[in-house]
């Protein structure tokens, strides 16, 4: 097609306009809408040894296990890597976690997918479900979720979709 010719142009846009529209309207029904999740959580943090015994712990290693309360009543258990620097207050992790219980009723599993760091003090956290690792009602969860700690209490928030079923 020539796009130089303004009347194909008006045609082509036309077109896509028209049926284009019918598919964004057949997406915008189905499309889930957002959620949220709050409560707290309890969690131990188990140190791993390295896995070269003659190696300095330059990262260490660690497994978690957390005990979901509020809107996710669930366990979650996964494993930790993390490296502080010597510099004050600067550090790095990644973890990843697999969530099973429930989460306002719905019955499930799906990962979590951690990476932190803390520069001179200034935290950066991202949590964010794994693509497509929901299972029974949780299957097509989405979502990611956040950390405050306040007077040694872990809290979440929990923004999340979950695909309309029928």
């Amino acid at each position: 097609m020539n796009f130089n010719d303004p009347g194909k142009i008006c045609v082509a846009l036309a077109v896509w306009t028209a049926f284009g529209a019918g598919f964004v309207d057949a997406e915008q029904k189905d499309a889930a809408v957002m959620k949220h999740a709050s409560g707290s959580f309890d969690v131990t943090l188990v140190p791993r040894a390295a896995d070269d015994k003659n190696a300095e712990p330059v990262v260490g290693r660690m497994t978690i296990d957390k005990q979901f309360h509020g809107d996710l009543e669930a366990t979650g258990q996964g494993q930790m890597l993390a490296f502080r620097t010597d510099v004050k207050d600067s550090a790095g992790y990644v973890a990843m976690e697999r969530v099973a219980g429930t989460l306002h009723g719905l019955k499930g599993t799906f990962a979590l997918q951690h990476s932190g760091t803390m520069d001179r003090g200034k935290p950066d956290l991202a949590i964010t479900v794994v693509p497509d690792s929901g299972t029974g009602e949780l299957m097509g969860l989405s979502g990611r979720m956040t950390i405050n700690i306040v007077e040694k209490k872990h809290l979440y928030e929990f923004d999340y979709k979950l695909p309309k079923r029928d």
